[in-house]
């Protein structure tokens, strides 16, 4: 599992949980028998690494350009209008994409549900890929570990390096801060 979100007010019930998850075979299955009230929002940059690999290169840009538009757009309804008119410029030319798109939409829509200044961290697994890479780098000199409480020492230390790094301030974060704030109120501790 990629990342887990809890949901937040509406319909849903604080006991509901979401992940996210770049759709590796049967993993949003698996996911949804061991946690059937669960919501499963596909790493959108997976897609449309996925939906691109098989355009040309000279269509590359503009093809790009007009699946930003579907993952931008402000409202998931604005979404699936984009997404006909996706399918009406490309689905001639690469069927496959449009039709991964149609086939996964519900599981990749579930960010729309949140506020925009949150919608990016919810609907991309890059920053704990990123994460989780280093974390390799600095335990994979180690083949093996006596015990668990060893690697659990080890992934601390690695994570004490790594933060120490991290000096860039995160951009609109008083905004993104304040959307956690209301929507995860009992979990952040300021």
């Amino acid at each position: 599992m990629d990342g887990c979100f809890n949901r937040f007010k509406g319909p849903w019930s604080r006991r509901h949980i979401g992940t996210v998850t770049d759709n590796l075979n049967g993993f949003t299955d698996t996911i949804k028998n061991v946690f059937p009230l669960s919501s499963t929002q596909i790493c959108v940059v997976h897609q449309i690494r996925n939906s691109a690999k098989y355009v040309v290169w000279k269509d590359k840009k503009a093809f790009a350009s007009d699946m930003k538009n579907i993952y931008n757009a402000p409202t998931k309804q604005v979404a699936e209008n984009e997404l006909r008119q996706f399918e009406k410029r490309w689905a001639q030319k690469y069927p496959y994409a449009i039709k991964s798109w149609k086939n996964n939409w519900e599981q990749l829509t579930v960010f729309f549900e949140f506020p925009v200044e949150i919608r990016k961290i919810i609907y991309t697994t890059n920053l704990i890929e990123n994460l989780n890479g280093k974390i390799r780098k600095y335990t994979k000199n180690k083949l093996s570990f006596p015990n668990d409480q060893a690697l659990v020492k080890s992934t601390y230390l690695a994570l004490s390096q790594i933060t120490k790094k991290w000096t860039q301030p995160i951009q609109n974060w008083g905004r993104i801060l304040n959307q956690f704030i209301i929507i995860f109120e009992e979990r952040v501790k300021l």
